[in-house]
């Protein structure tokens, strides 16, 4: 009977400990939840085997223990060593905010195969070519602005060398 109590108190605190790993410390399911639940399962399994009332002792004091150390665990604040703490205030800026029209000349900062970074009237923005690659340093002239895109083509005249 004792032996039978040790394997079951084996098998449900591996479980415990692997979930709670799961929950707390491993993002998405990984081996530790899968193995947790397998354990947990085979300790419920053998201990319904060794007799009913074992079973339920087992399956209450699992439960207990489970969620008694999962309240403490998230009330304590030894994760907050490892939790993220920043908040982001910024905001995705629309090309119509910017002031950018058809018509508009600019330089391209990187090169558009098909979409790069160009400098139009002194405004950094993403540009997207019409399909053709655009070398850095050219001259570039806005076609269209749709919302956060800039379609740009190559201005006929030559490209800057620096």
């Amino acid at each position: 009977m004792i032996l039978d109590i040790a394997v079951i108190v084996f098998l449900m605190g591996t479980a415990i400990v692997l979930i709670l790993l799961e929950v707390f410390l491993l993002p998405g399911i990984t081996v530790a939840g899968i193995g947790g639940a397998l354990f947990a399962v085979g300790g419920m399994v053998y201990a319904y085997s060794v007799s009913p009332g074992t079973g339920h002792i087992t399956l209450i004091a699992s439960v207990a223990t489970f969620g008694g150390t999962f309240a403490w665990l998230l009330r304590a604040k030894s994760f907050n060593k490892v939790a993220l703490h920043t908040d982001i205030d910024s905001k995705v800026t629309s090309v119509r905010e910017l002031d950018i029209h058809p018509g508009d000349e600019g330089i391209t900062l990187s090169r558009l195969a098909p979409i790069g970074k160009a400098s139009i009237r002194n405004i950094t923005v993403e540009a997207k070519s019409t399909g053709e690659f655009i070398d850095e340093n050219t001259v570039i002239r806005v076609i269209r602005v749709d919302g956060y895109n800039v379609l740009v083509t190559k201005k006929e005249e030559d490209t800057i060398h620096s």
